[in-house]
């Protein structure tokens, strides 16, 4: 190679000349690759130890190319609806569609607001006692319709708001509540869940005395602390608990957890038995016996045949 450059030089053969061009194009391509990659490679590894905590093999997508939108020219806004009444007659505004009403209602009193000038607002207090008389007038048709199908409708004849009324189903729903314990008594039985040291135990305990007394029933403690298959069998974890089970059945069903009263355990104990003997279900669990069939009984409706509002006017 060097005799070949001196040759060239010597100027004996052009294309030797051209020859010697090359190749030194070459050397000085070569060269350059070599120093761009040496600093390439200087630049990565002052990277890593700039950016250690991602490592040699980090990788994160580039940064995305945002699209400059063109700047869209503003649309002028539409002029707001102006409501007005001029246009409307009192039938008009009697047999309105009641979306379409409130929404005329809406927008003159809006505009009342904004504009409080005479006719804004005289027309505004007009559509207002127009939106009462409509509303008088659906409740005096609505009682007229209430007193006329009172049997369907009216809950007076099983729950009346009088005094004496009042009186009277207080006694018929107590005299029910002591007639189904009584009748229970033979094959039922409550489970009472104590443990020691429990207060509130001691005080259920005394109130179960009174009850056992006028009912006579049969009530087996159970302290857990003695008895923990039977609390885990029946999931028990708060005491006192009332549990009600019935002779020769595996379903039982929980009367109260934590203290009550005689009044609200005679009360309980009454849906719970009722609930067990299948005189009611989940959707009629409050309801007493007399309450059948009138509009406290909320599937009573079901059971009729054709309803009188098909053939109303």
């Amino acid at each position: 190679m060097t005799s070949f450059i001196r040759h060239c030089r010597s100027g004996k053969n052009p294309a030797c000349a051209r020859w010697l061009c090359l190749v030194l194009c070459l050397q000085v391509s070569i060269t350059g690759a070599k120093a761009a990659d040496i600093a390439h490679r200087e630049d990565t590894i002052n990277r890593f130890y700039q950016n250690t905590r991602q490592g040699w093999f980090w990788y994160e997508d580039p940064p995305q190319k945002i699209e400059e939108q063109e700047a869209k020219p503003e649309q002028p806004q539409s002029p707001r609806p102006t409501p007005n009444l001029d246009n409307y007659s009192i039938d008009e505004l009697w047999s309105m569609y009641p979306d379409d009403f409130q929404a005329l209602l809406n927008g003159l009193q809006k505009r009342a607001v904004q504009y409080p000038t005479e006719k804004n607002i005289l027309q505004y207090l007009a559509i207002q006692d127009v939106a009462r008389r409509k509303a008088l007038a659906y409740t005096h048709a609505s009682m007229y319709v209430t007193q006329k199908y009172s049997d369907l409708f009216s809950v007076n004849q099983v729950y009346p708001t009088a005094e004496p009324g009042i009186t009277a189903r207080v006694r018929m729903q107590q005299n029910e509540i002591e007639q189904t314990i009584s009748r229970a008594m033979d094959n039922h039985a409550l489970l009472f869940f104590t443990r020691p040291g429990c207060g509130f135990c001691e005080k259920q305990a005394q109130i179960l005395a009174y009850f056992k007394e006028k009912y006579g029933w049969q009530i087996k403690t159970v302290d857990i602390s003695q008895n923990s298959s039977a609390a885990a069998r029946f999931n028990i974890t708060i005491t006192p608990t009332l549990l009600l089970i019935e002779k020769g059945q595996e379903e039982y069903m929980t009367v109260a957890a934590g203290v009550i009263a005689l009044t609200e355990l005679e009360r309980k104990l009454y849906r719970a038995i009722r609930h067990l003997q299948g005189d009611t279900k989940n959707d009629n669990f409050l309801m007493y016996d007399f309450q059948k069939g009138s509009a406290l009984d909320p599937t009573s409706i079901l059971n009729k045949g054709k309803q009188p509002w098909i053939q109303s006017k």
